[in-house]
C-alpha cells in the first residue's frame, strides 16, 4: 500500500487512524495531508450566555489542512479515485469542497476541475483552489446547476466525482463523530451542525450509527440541522430557487442529500431550524470575541442554533431528566470552516480606525478611549 502524505508525526490522518470503518484495502495508495484529529473545545461562555445547564462543546473543524471539514471526506474520495486509476476529477462547489478536492488532487498528482456559481463563492476558497493549480469553470448559474452540469458531466466521461453524491465522501467525513466520542468517551446528548447540502449531517448520522452498532458508545444523540433563512429548503420542505444569505457554504437551494438528511431528523428524533443572518454574525462574533475561534459565517450557524433553541425551551424535557439524576446535557456544535474562508466578511463587520501619530501619548489616548467605549 502506498502512502501520499505529509510527515505526519504521530497522527497519520483519518485513514490511518479509522482505517477498519473505511472502504479502503491493501491496493489503495493513501492520498493525505494528516486531516482529522481536530480540537473539541468546550465553550464554557456560550454555556453561561445560554443559561441552559448544558455541557456545550465545539468540534473545530478549521484546523483541518485546508481549513474545513471537506478534507475528511476528500482523502477517501481521491484514494479511491488514484486506485481506480483516473487522472481527473471535478466538483461543483459553494467554496471549502473546491479548495479540499484542488489540495488533495494536487498531492495525488490528478488534474481538478472545479465548477462554481460566478460570483457567489468567496474569495477566500477560490484562492486556494486557484493556488493548488485546480482549472476553474465558473458558470452564469447556481450550485445546485453546478452540481448537475457535474453530475452529467461524471456520467459520460470518465471523470472522478469529488461531491458528496461520491458515497466515499461520507465515509471520511464520518470521522469526525468518531473522534466525538472518542474524547467524550460516549456520544453527545445533542449534535447541532450547519446543513447546505446535507452531506455533513448525513455521514454523521451515520458514523453514530456505525459506533453504536460496534460498541463504542451506548446511546444515539438527537440530531439537529441549521438552515439560514434564506437558503432553508429542508425547513420549508421545497427547494429554494434563489438562495440567498451570508453564509456562502450553505447557500445552497436544493441539496443533494436532502432524503437522507430528513432520515437522520427523523431517526434521532430531531429537528431542522432556519436562523436569520443576523443570528449567525451574532454568534460568528460570540465565537471570535468570547471563545476565540475565528470561524466562516456557515459554520457559525451552529451555534446560532443552539441559541435559538435554548431561548424556545427545546431542550427543557432533557434537562429535566438530566437534573433528575444529576448529570448534565451534552451538546456538540460543528464549526465546519476558518474564518479565514471568508476574510471579506469580518472585515465588512468591522471597522479600521484613522491612523494616529507614532507616538507613545497617541497609543495610549486611543488605547484609553477604546476603554472607555466598553
Amino acid at each position: 500500500m502506498r502512502q501520499l502524505s505529509l510527515a505526519c508525526g504521530k497522527w497519520e490522518g483519518i485513514i490511518h487512524h479509522y482505517r477498519r470503518f473505511l472502504p479502503i484495502s491493501d491496493s489503495t495508495p493513501i492520498v493525505t495531508l494528516c486531516e482529522g484529529n481536530t480540537p473539541l473545545i468546550r465553550a464554557k461562555a456560550i454555556e453561561a450566555l445560554i443559561g441552559c445547564n448544558m455541557r456545550v462543546y465545539l468540534k473545530y473543524e478549521g484546523t483541518n489542512p485546508t481549513g474545513s471539514f471537506k478534507d475528511r471526506g476528500m482523502t477517501v474520495a481521491v484514494s479511491k479515485a488514484l486506485e481506480r486509476n483516473y487522472k481527473i476529477g471535478i466538483c461543483a462547489s459553494t467554496g471549502n469542497t473546491s479548495a479540499s478536492a484542488a489540495a488533495y488532487c494536487a498531492k495525488a498528482n490528478i488534474k481538478c476541475v472545479i465548477v462554481v456559481p460566478e460570483g457567489r463563492v468567496a474569495l477566500g476558497k477560490l484562492s486556494q483552489a486557484l493556488a493548488h493549480g485546480a482549472f476553474l469553470c465558473p458558470i452564469a448559474g447556481s450550485f445546485d446547476e453546478a452540481l448537475n452540469v457535474v453530475r452529467q458531466i461524471c456520467e459520460v466521461e470518465e471523470i472522478a466525482l469529488l461531491n458528496s453524491l461520491n458515497y466515499e465522501r461520507l465515509e471520511g467525513q464520518k470521522t469526525a463523530v468518531f473522534e466525538i466520542c472518542d474524547t467524550l468517551s460516549m456520544a453527545p446528548d445533542f449534535h447541532i451542525m450547519p446543513v447546505g447540502n446535507a452531506g455533513n449531517i448525513t455521514s454523521h448520522w451515520m458514523g453514530y450509527k456505525e459506533y453504536y452498532r460496534n460498541g463504542f458508545i451506548t446511546s444515539l444523540p438527537v440530531m439537529i440541522g441549521v438552515q439560514a433563512y434564506g437558503a432553508a429548503p429542508l425547513v420549508i420542505g421545497r427547494p429554494v430557487e434563489n438562495p440567498e444569505t451570508i453564509a456562502t457554504a450553505i447557500r445552497i437551494g436544493n441539496p443533494a442529500r436532502w432524503r437522507e438528511a430528513i432520515e437522520a431528523r427523523d431517526e434521532s428524533g430531531g429537528t431542522i431550524i432556519a436562523v436569520t443572518d443576523d443570528e449567525i454574525i451574532a454568534a460568528y462574533k460570540l465565537l471570535a470575541q468570547k471563545e476565540g475561534l475565528f470561524v466562516e459565517p456557515a459554520g457559525a450557524a451552529s451555534v446560532a442554533g443552539l441559541i435559538k433553541l435554548c431561548r424556545e425551551g427545546f431542550f427543557e424535557s432533557a434537562l429535566a431528566k438530566r437534573r433528575a439524576n444529576g448529570s448534565e446535557p451534552t451538546v456538540v456544535c460543528v464549526l465546519t470552516g476558518h474564518g479565514l474562508k471568508d476574510p471579506q466578511t469580518a472585515m465588512s463587520l468591522s471597522s479600521m480606525p484613522e491612523p494616529i501619530p507614532p507616538t507613545k501619548e497617541a497609543v495610549l489616548k486611543a488605547i484609553k478611549a477604546n476603554l472607555e467605549r466598553g
